[in-house]
């Protein structure tokens, strides 16, 4: 199945443990959500990044636990964020964290895709329940 539509993102840096070095940026934020669309769901999570000394080559890992209603069913469940820059090349897998489901979208297993045209986020979701 798939969910379509577009979401608000607010990220916030918060106090981090590890600090950078040697040219490398350290961070780590706080992210809401709000998602409008088949998923209709708030979200909160945390960010991890590193920004290298090199122009467009970084990296992300963040979680976000999402709640509200897919497709009319309702629940909540995790998504799971890793994301690689080089050069400005990029790769992005978001996933559902295995058995994170609950209510009615226990069993819920997929894959989001994330665009931004125009300075607005468009999610593609591809799963299964």
């Amino acid at each position: 199945m798939k969910a379509r539509g577009t979401f608000e993102v607010k990220l916030n840096p918060i106090d981090s443990y590890a600090q950078g070095k040697h040219g490398v940026n350290l961070g780590r934020m706080s992210i809401d959500k709000t998602f409008k669309g088949d998923l209709q769901a708030q979200s909160q999570g945390e960010m991890l990044s590193a920004m290298t000394a090199t122009q467009g080559s970084a990296g992300y890992v963040a979680i976000e636990q999402v709640e509200g209603a897919l497709a009319g069913k309702t629940g909540s469940f995790v998504l799971q964020h890793f994301g690689a820059m080089d050069k400005g090349s990029d790769r992005l897998v978001i996933e559902v964290v295995a058995d994170s489901g609950t209510g009615e979208l226990i069993g819920l297993t997929g894959s989001m895709k994330i665009n931004i045209e125009a300075g607005q986020h468009y999610y593609d979701f591809e799963y299964q329940l």
